[in-house]
């Protein structure tokens, strides 16, 4: 049976009833812009290769600033939203054969391990993801923590695998990684159904202060290494 993420016209569908309204798109931009320039830079250099899973608008991969920039996708949509720096393949993030071993710095996720279509697929994108790292380098997860969010988890139509950080992490080491950090509440669950468009510097200042994380944040931010 197809899932409503693997078919690109549905997911296109999809996407425009979730983040078409116009507080949702300006939210979700000053959000991305804010944390491109005031919280990766902390695990990005401008001399690394950087890989995104599944990048959707390109936000993270079109913002960052890196040397070499890689994106895969399942949806061929996705490649006309990146800048022309960004060498889009239209494949599984669970198949990264493009790429050699050891061979980038930083593989980035956000929103995307949810979509997974059960724990198997999950711990095949995570070991994909570790052979192209180079040793020391690093993966980066965004996405929700169904403890924080609980039901609300299942309020959208392509999320199919509730992770928490505990059984994260447990995929993570049992792969080889290392956690360097692992944030349970970060940035709130989602910005589709606001009354007004979230300013850049409200976003900044929530980063700079984690007690507001506790109260709001429904994703949780996790840092794993490959060792050395």
């Amino acid at each position: 049976m197809t899932r409503a993420q693997d078919n690109p016209e549905t997911l296109e569908k999809l996407y425009v009833v979730r983040f078409g309204g116009e507080n949702a798109s300006k939210s979700r931009t000053n959000t991305w812009n804010a944390l491109c320039k005031n919280w990766f830079p902390k695990w990005v250099d401008e001399s690394d290769c950087v890989l995104e899973l599944a990048p959707g608008g390109g936000e993270f991969i079109n913002g960052v600033k890196a040397r070499k920039k890689f994106a895969v996708d399942l949806n061929p949509k996705c490649q006309e939203l990146m800048d022309a720096d960004v060498e889009f393949h239209l494949q599984s993030a669970d198949d990264l054969s493009f790429l050699k071993e050891m061979k980038v710095d930083l593989v980035f996720s956000s929103n995307f391990f949810e979509h997974l279509s059960d724990s198997n697929q999950l711990l095949k994108v995570i070991e994909e993801s570790f052979r192209i790292l180079k040793p020391g380098g690093l993966l980066i997860t965004l996405m929700p923590n169904f403890n924080a969010v609980g039901t609300k988890f299942f309020d959208f139509l392509d999320h199919t695998l509730p992770l928490t950080p505990i059984s994260l992490n447990e995929a993570l080491l049992i792969s080889g990684f290392q956690i360097d950090l692992s944030i349970g509440k970060f940035i709130p669950y989602s910005a589709t159904k606001v009354k007004f468009a979230i300013p850049e510097w409200v976003v900044r200042t929530y980063l700079k202060l984690p007690i507001f994380w506790k109260l709001f944040g429904g994703q949780m931010f996790v840092v794993a290494r490959k060792p050395v």
